[in-house]
């Protein structure tokens, strides 16, 4: 885990050296002038191992293979509901 110390400096330790820390071991470490500045927010984060993912978007289906008829329709359960913006006159 990271630990910044009090001057803006940044600690990798383990879990059981930080429960072990104490403020003198804070006041040793800052006047070493022990750690790095890290400017990246992201530094050793989740974010930088992820891939980067890339389509292929060369590879589509001929047009020929889709129709309109063959392609299910979203609004089949409101075939019933009737348009009432038709039906009035002024």
């Amino acid at each position: 885990m990271y630990y910044q110390l009090p001057n803006g400096k940044v600690v990798k330790m383990s879990l059981e050296e930080y429960l072990e820390l104490t403020d003198a071991d804070v006041q040793f470490l800052m006047s070493i002038d022990y750690g790095d500045h890290i400017i990246d927010p992201f530094h050793g984060s989740a974010v930088e191992k992820t891939s980067h993912k890339e389509y292929d978007f060369s590879f589509l289906p001929n047009d020929e293979d889709i129709s309109l008829d063959s392609i299910a329709s979203d609004d089949a359960p409101f075939d019933d509901i009737i348009d009432l913006a038709e039906d009035t006159e002024l």
